[in-house]
């Protein structure tokens, strides 16, 4: 696909945006990366909210992850077949609206009282973001020149982080907040029903000030659909776009952004219940939710340092190195109890904070016009968020241990390691030694 600024268009200014001089267009990007990072870092928060309202074993409250992140494996090629059509201002607003849709489903979820509808809200949620985020990440990386592409990604995704570090705090306070002295266990039939339709009304109203929200950006966005001019590639169906596979940089690094979410959103899932634990924090969901904020700080710092630091060293090392990190954090945390091992696992988000833009870049290296071809099948990898989960959760309730159930995502990060070891070349070089 190949795309270039709309030299028609003027800014506050009167000029003419051409070439790489697209601020404005960068800022509208970044927003998406705020907006989509914060609402689902939110699902960190309404895991244990569901888990007490549903009485949920560790596996069956991942379904929230498992839900959501199903999304992306059945959006993402539709999503890049929208961008072609529709190009990717448009693309943008219709994803808007229907993470408007998904936050309004909460309301009659809350009025069910029923876990399935909870789950059928954060799918349609799951299913608006895959189609922005599909948007965002070609997008930011075409708004500029092509050899600091990971690094000015890796920007955008700070702003990502920036998001995930501010919703959990204050979704911390509203969700878990209203979390009443009552237990679900103790009740049933009608005051069961009527329990959880009262105490779900916290997170209704959490995302219905969401909708409201979105609806605004999704307007806003519409009256700019004709900003960019662009010149689609409308050849072949939405799933030649698998035939990217075929190249061993482009498959591995796919994988890696299974593997990748599988292990960030597998440890931020646990996080509020790990911290919990006697042997670690041994504080209040709500006092742990708010530790879910340092997490996701952790990858904002990390984002704002990797984005000069992959200016300066290969990004495949870069990658190699944050990932032994982030195994040596985990074996940390595992090993000890108390103070050392609650922050070991938070830290694992500094670690976090490169590897999404640099796999995707080092991966869609050299696509050119195929570019949101290859989004939309990376895109389709984030699907990992919603197996990773539910396989550490059934981790933890086999051994009974929350800390043995990270050895799953220790086997993610040693695999990510061994990818950044094998992209440390130049996509030529390694093409040429295939």
């Amino acid at each position: 696909m190949a795309m270039h600024i709309d030299t028609n268009s003027t800014g506050a200014s009167g000029d003419a945006s051409h070439g790489y001089d697209a601020p404005d267009l960068r800022v509208f990007v970044i927003a998406l990366f705020f907006i989509f990072g914060g609402i689902t870092s939110l699902n960190d928060i309404i895991i244990p909210k569901l888990k007490e309202l549903f009485t949920l074993s560790h596996a069956a409250s991942m379904l929230v992850q498992s839900a959501f992140f199903l999304a992306y494996a059945l959006f993402s090629l539709p999503a890049a077949a929208i961008v072609r059509r529709a190009g990717y201002m448009r693309t943008a607003s219709i994803g808007l609206v229907t993470m408007m849709v998904g936050c309004l489903l909460f309301i009659p979820a809350a009025q069910s009282a029923t876990f399935g509808m909870f789950l059928l809200a954060l799918f349609v949620l799951g299913a608006g973001i895959t189609i922005v985020q599909v948007v965002a990440n070609p997008l930011i990386s075409l708004l500029g020149k092509p050899e600091t592409a990971s690094s000015r990604l890796t920007f955008a995704q700070a702003f990502n982080s920036l998001g995930t570090t501010i919703f959990p705090r204050v979704g911390s306070s509203l969700i878990l907040g209203g979390l009443a002295s009552v237990s679900a266990a103790s009740l049933s039939g009608a005051a069961l029903i009527s329990y959880r339709q009262e105490a779900s009304q916290a997170i209704v109203h959490t995302y219905l000030g969401l909708a409201v929200a979105l609806a605004v950006i999704a307007a806003v966005v519409w009256t700019r659909r004709n900003r960019l001019n662009e010149e689609q590639d409308q050849t072949g169906s939405i799933f030649h776009a698998f035939s990217l596979l075929k190249r061993p940089r482009f498959a591995m690094g796919a994988a890696c952004i299974f593997l990748y979410v599988g292990a960030e959103v597998a440890i931020g899932s646990v996080i509020v219940l790990y911290l919990m634990q006697s042997s670690v924090f041994g504080i209040s969901d709500q006092a742990a939710g708010n530790y879910v904020a340092y997490y996701w700080g952790g990858a904002l710092v990390g984002r704002f340092i990797g984005s000069y630091v992959l200016t300066r060293i290969a990004p495949g090392k870069v990658l190699a190195t944050v990932a032994t990190g982030a195994i040596t954090l985990i074996l940390i945390s595992a090993n000890t109890t108390g103070t050392l091992s609650g922050y070991a696992l938070l830290a694992i988000g500094l670690m976090n904070s490169i590897m999404f833009p640099t796999i995707f870049t080092l991966a869609s290296e050299g696509l050119g016009k195929r570019a949101a071809e290859g989004s939309g099948v990376i895109a389709t990898a984030i699907v990992g968020g919603a197996i990773v989960p539910p396989l550490t959760g059934v981790v933890a309730d086999i051994t009974g241990s929350m800390q043995f159930s990270l050895l799953l995502p220790a086997v993610c990060y040693a695999i990510i390691l061994a990818y950044g070891l094998y992209a440390r070349k130049p996509v030529v070089e390694v093409e040429r030694a295939a």
